[in-house]
């Protein structure tokens, strides 16, 4: 499993996940109906049962109907849906003691299987319905409600949001997802990215696919696609969580992987880094070096590549000084550490591209 304590985070401010979000303001809408008052902040029970208090941001009500908001916060870790308005109508109904809840508008809908959601349904998973129906069964338990409570929860910006996340590439379509499993997010997202990478996994196996690209980020993702003819959601970026990933494959019995990226990231790799994160592991020079020293570098190569300044000015100097079989050696050191990860269970293709797009070397 990734460590969340790799990744340095004192003095980061956590912040809560667009589920809380839904909560706090289904929990005011229910309250400002009941109380005829407009709510300022609520108290949410989280799942693990602590309390986070939330700021209500509009709060709108009659008798029997009341529509609030809440603004995301994503504390020092702001993604695409920090800032964003999570809005909340609830309203009565005659089903007693029940409690719907659905998607309104930016609220994306499932078009695939492998997600643990209702096909052609909001993406509203388990846990934020589960903290919604808690928080307001508490309320309701206390007042005696001998009513059925609709909730529609909406995102006014979802549709332009969706595309700037993983939702496409999963088959959530025309929003984001009300997501959360702890109720807060944890500073560089660590949980929510590991979160997201099993989520992939799980979305390819259900259509059917056992094969998948993993990629470091867009760019490689980009290149991946011209050379490997697969549906989308067959690519994975697992950005820094290379490890992790292929533990996962392994575990949910995927049977190949491409690892596709550029000099940087395969050089820790290749390394036996897990977790590549820039601020959490640098590119061991030394390392660099030695595999030079296989492919017949005299010592002032290696000197300029234990003193060059990045991964990819290592590239530059071995490409200068034609040092051959360096690329094909950091390829196999990829190969054999992801081999390693996975248990010998995945059968890997490894690709090293260069920056312009042109693959230095592979492994498979």
């Amino acid at each position: 499993m990734i460590n969340v304590e790799e990744i340095k985070k004192e003095k980061l401010r956590t912040g809560y996940t667009t589920g809380t979000s839904a909560t706090a303001a289904a929990k005011a809408a229910l309250l400002s109906i009941i109380n005829q008052t407009r709510i300022e902040n609520v108290d949410v029970k989280l799942p693990k049962g602590r309390f986070i208090k939330i700021p209500i941001h509009f709060c709108q009500f009659d008798q029997n109907r009341s529509r609030c908001s809440v603004i995301k916060d994503g504390g020092d870790d702001p993604d695409v849906t920090h800032g964003a308005e999570i809005v909340v109508e609830v309203s009565f109904t005659d089903k007693i003691n029940e409690i719907e809840i659905d998607g309104g508008e930016g609220v994306g809908i499932v078009t695939k299987p492998g997600l643990g959601l209702e096909l052609n349904k909001a993406a509203i998973n388990p846990v934020p319905k589960k903290m919604i129906n808690e928080n307001l069964r508490e309320i309701t338990n206390k007042h005696i409600l001998k009513k059925g409570i609709k909730i529609i929860i909406s995102v006014p910006k979802g549709k332009e949001l969706g595309p700037k996340t993983d939702n496409p590439r999963i088959g959530i379509l025309n929003g984001i997802s009300i997501l959360g499993t702890s109720g807060i997010v944890i500073p560089f997202s660590t949980a929510s990215y590991a979160a997201s990478i099993r989520q992939n996994l799980d979305v390819a196996i259900a259509m059917g696919n056992d094969t998948v690209i993993l990629t470091t980020g867009e760019r490689s993702e980009d290149l991946a696609k011209k050379i490997v003819d697969l549906p989308e959601h067959c690519f994975v970026q697992m950005g820094d969580f290379s490890g992790y990933t292929i533990q996962q494959c392994a575990r949910k019995e995927i049977k190949k992987a491409y690892v596709v990226g550029f000099i940087g990231k395969l050089a820790k790799m290749a390394a036996g880094v897990k977790q590549t994160h820039v601020k959490g592991s640098k590119v061991d020079m030394n390392f660099l070096a030695e595999l030079a020293r296989k492919c017949n570098a005299n010592e002032r190569i290696m000197e300029s590549i234990k003193t060059a300044n990045t991964a990819r000015h290592v590239s530059e100097i071995i490409i200068e000084n034609n040092v051959k079989g360096f690329f094909e050696e950091i390829c196999n050191e990829t190969y054999e550490h992801m081999r390693k990860h996975s248990e010998e269970k995945v059968s890997l293709d490894v690709i090293l591209f260069d920056f312009d797009g042109n693959i230095l070397a592979r492994k498979f």
